[in-house]
């Protein structure tokens, strides 16, 4: 196996990567999205959004995730950036001296086949990946390779877009990367309980700047125990990912989601008026309920009990999340898989 060598720049690269402020931060819908599209249009186990820091390969999308993050010596990706014009392709892992004896393909997940097309800052240097990964021998055709670029420069167009947004101009000034660490989710990578109490009076000040509601949602995913419990944990681990992205893909830029712990997420939104935040509620119970769940032990039904309340800006969170929590309590007695709101 041979580690990739350093970026002939890579103090600049770094540097650039570390400007977007988008490590340790949230999952991102619109990247997931981008890479389910993938994996369904080129017919492959796994698909990554991979970014090369200083030492590891931090996983920023995923589908069909193999791994969460691994030591950049290992990293296919890091292989990839060494090169910006034209993607990485590794036909078949073991016939290639540079990975044979990678662990990454002679231990699980035993990758195979490998295409990564690097993702490129604004500076012009590399900072990751959009990847394809298989477990068999497998070849792109030409049209592959344009499609793999295109959606790599879709890619590249957002986190560009995304690095000029109100949200990541206050993380760069105001939360150092090892405090967004600490408020992060491990498994779902939302915000967690300790963010809640950071950003709430953020989206008070907005609220109360723009003459808005505040409200709140509390999602309790409907028997979950039984999940486990038929399933497994690593089942049960499956659904609460899939969870938070489906529910993410329902809201708006600006909202604020969270997991509070267990199957219990937390939706914070800013509303002009009541019909808004049913409106929010009910997109994300269809979201959860209308497909199965897809994971290694087949499809796994799934529904979730909403409860929501809004208030004036000036309502503490406790109180706030007491009253969604009653609401909650309510539709679950009602016979779950609905949404109640406690309105003012």
């Amino acid at each position: 196996m041979h580690a990739a060598p350093a970026h002939p720049r890579e103090a600049e690269r770094q540097k650039a990567l570390e400007s977007l402020e988008i490590l340790d931060t949230p999952a991102d819908a619109y990247m997931d999205a981008l890479v389910r599209i993938a994996r369904d249009l080129f017919k492959v186990e796994w698909v990554l959004i991979s970014l090369i820091d200083c030492e590891q390969q931090r996983i920023k999308a995923s589908c069909g995730k193999p791994f969460s993050a691994t030591s950049r010596s290992i990293a296919f990706c890091a292989h990839a950036l060494i090169d910006t014009h034209r993607p990485l392709i590794v036909p078949d892992a073991l016939s290639d001296e540079r990975f044979a004896s990678n662990p990454l393909v002679i231990e699980p997940p035993y990758i195979r086949f490998y295409a990564g097309h690097p993702l490129i800052a604004p500076s012009g240097l590399p900072i990751g990946t959009l990847c394809l990964m298989h477990s068999e021998p497998k070849q792109l055709t030409a049209q592959e390779r344009c499609r793999l670029r295109d959606l790599a420069q879709m890619a590249d167009g957002y986190l560009k877009l995304r690095s000029f947004s109100e949200q990541t101009r206050y993380l760069r000034t105001v939360i150092s990367r090892e405090r967004r660490r600490a408020m992060l989710d491990p498994l779902t990578q939302l915000w967690n309980r300790a963010a809640l109490e950071h950003f709430y009076p953020i989206e008070q000040a907005a609220a109360r700047r723009d003459g808005e509601r505040i409200s709140a949602l509390f999602i309790d995913l409907d028997h979950f125990k039984v999940v486990n419990d038929q399933h497994g944990h690593a089942i049960g681990d499956q659904v609460l990912v899939e969870t938070a992205h489906r529910i993410a893909m329902t809201l708006r830029p600006h909202d604020l989601l969270l997991r509070l712990g267990g199957e219990e997420f937390v939706v914070i939104a800013r509303i002009d008026k009541a019909e808004q935040l049913d409106g929010i509620a009910e997109r994300i119970r269809l979201a959860i309920a209308e497909d199965p769940f897809v994971t290694a032990n087949g499809p796994v039904a799934v529904t979730t009990s909403i409860g929501g309340a809004e208030g004036d800006a000036e309502e503490p969170a406790e109180s706030l999340l007491q009253r969604a929590d009653t609401a909650l309590y309510q539709a679950k007695h009602e016979g779950r898989n609905r949404v109640v709101l406690a309105l003012k």
